[in-house]
């Protein structure tokens, strides 16, 4: 029996508004993580694929590597860091390098990666049209609002002709940075939870693939647009409170979460939407 736990909405509301206060009351020494490495490892996850994942070795591998497993299932891209850095959580699977830079650059915060696992390709969606020749001149497209998914949305409607970004631009572009747009697209900006959630208001949205896949969407099939895996430097890894990649049980985790019964695991459940990287 699985031991996953979903939070609410309130419930997140109130962990980073814990979060806010507590911050607001410490010292420059607290970034300083925890030497207590006794209980289970509690892990931060999205709930597709991480917490699936996650539960594959807890449910398969973990008892046998000598690991006490618990996840926490969140459903934003914000609570599990902010959980990770006061403590409330002891690791977290759900973040690529350039979103984890960004949000420690804009929140103060300490998460360093220990291991990346995979790869979830953004994909371009839609109810409308079957290809992204087929969206009409003026069409809207929803996109990710945070800034790195955003800018990553930007570079895969780049990547496949439907814009122009100006050069050099990095994972801070926004629809601004637009110089070429030769259709005419405007842009519907979301919370990343909520693109899947636009496409019957939307001549299409584009969408991150935790997202596809927990609303039905099948990335490798359904996706008009894919992004690329080659070089891709968006993988998603296991992280924890800079101090804290020493923790017995972390290391026990890492290695199971880049073991072949993992690698397998990915590729017979996800079918390529999600892809390891390992």
């Amino acid at each position: 029996m699985r031991n996953t736990a979903k939070l609410t909405t309130a419930v997140l509301a109130a962990g980073a508004l814990t979060f806010a206060l507590s911050a607001c009351g410490s010292d420059k020494g607290s970034s300083s993580a925890s030497s207590d490495y006794s209980g289970p490892l509690v892990v931060a996850a999205s709930p597709t694929p991480h917490a699936e994942i996650l539960d594959y070795i807890k449910d398969h591998l973990a008892k046998k590597a000598g690991l006490d497993l618990e996840v926490k299932e969140f459903t934003d891209y914000v609570t599990p860091n902010t959980a990770t850095e006061d403590g409330s959580v002891g690791a977290n699977y759900f973040q690529n390098q350039p979103y984890l830079d960004d949000f420690n650059k804009k929140n103060g915060t300490h998460i360093v990666p220990v291991v990346t696992v995979h790869l979830e390709p953004l994909g371009l969606y839609s109810h409308k049209v079957k290809s992204a020749d087929a969206l009409k001149s003026g069409a809207t497209i929803a996109v990710p609002n945070d800034s790195v998914n955003e800018a990553r949305a930007l570079k895969l409607l780049a990547a496949n002709g439907l814009i122009t970004l100006k050069a050099g631009v990095g994972n801070e572009a926004t629809p601004a940075d637009i110089t070429k747009n030769p259709k005419n697209l405007t842009f519907k900006e979301l919370e990343a939870a909520q693109t899947p959630r636009s496409l019957d208001d939307v001549d299409a949205a584009v969408i991150n693939g935790n997202y596809a896949i927990s609303t039905g969407l099948k990335p490798a099939k359904d996706a008009i647009v894919l992004e690329s895996a080659t070089n891709n430097p968006y993988g998603n890894f296991l992280a924890v409170k800079k101090g804290n990649e020493k923790d017995p049980r972390v290391k026990k985790l890492a290695k199971l979460l880049t073991s072949p019964e993992v690698k397998k695991f990915i590729e017979d459940k996800y079918a390529g939407s999600v892809i390891p990287s390992f």
